[in-house]
């Protein structure tokens, strides 16, 4: 299977930036959980934001993508059931984080014990996630250059976009910012519903506002 270099770089481009946000976005919340000065309540939408779309993405790959990738290349058929099992294992990990309680109870102790909580079940969702990436990788990247044909991208592209969940997806846009180039985050947004594009201005001023609250340098 012959891939044009354009289309191989736009597999690999939004694969590597996806894995981008979730690394930053994993390592922030594990951060922003025991910074006193951030409300409850941005650490709870950056806690849902990395559920839904943690879940979301390993989904998509082992329900859509590792098929295709299989059709075209049997032999990668163990190597892909390895990654679904640690797809398993961080499934365990986010149920610890989605049932950490992350309510506005005030100052004190008990807001101090919802933070330690949610801070531990997010060191585990962070490590896990920085591990499986580094593992996955070195598999992935080198099976979408190879193996997925550009309009295959596209249409699993396209699929992944009508399907995630609209939870803070302000946040998404801010991240892109972060672990990529303009070019490059052109590249992934361009696949945005066209209803959707002249909200990311307004996108990119909130995802901003709220990442300096989270880190703990804006108000």
């Amino acid at each position: 299977m012959t891939i044009d270099s354009i289309n191989e770089s736009t597999a690999v481009i939004e694969t590597r930036l996806a894995h981008g946000v979730h690394r930053v976005a994993t390592t922030l919340l594990t951060e922003a959980a025991v910074r006193p000065s951030v409300p409850l309540s941005a650490l709870a939408q950056l806690r849902d934001f990395l559920v839904v779309n943690l879940r979301h993405h390993h989904e998509t790959e082992d329900e859509d993508l590792w098929p295709r990738i299989v059709a075209a290349v049997p032999a990668t058929a163990q190597e892909l059931d390895a990654l679904t099992e640690e797809h398993e294992r961080l499934d365990a990990a986010l149920d610890r984080l989605a049932a950490t309680s992350v309510d506005d109870h005030g100052e004190g102790a008990t807001s101090d014990g919802v933070r330690a909580a949610l801070h531990g079940a997010a060191v585990a969702v962070r490590d896990t996630v920085h591990d499986h990436l580094a593992h996955e990788e070195p598999i992935l990247f080198p099976a979408l250059r190879d193996h997925v044909s550009p309009a295959e991208w596209k249409d699993f592209a396209q699929r992944v976009i009508a399907t995630t969940p609209p939870v803070a997806g302000h946040l998404m846009v801010g991240f892109l910012d972060e672990v990529g180039t303009p070019a490059e985050v052109e590249l992934v947004l361009a696949g945005l519903p066209e209803p959707v594009r002249p909200l990311l201005p307004a996108m990119r001023s909130q995802a901003a506002d709220d990442l300096k609250i989270l880190r703990g340098t804006g108000s």
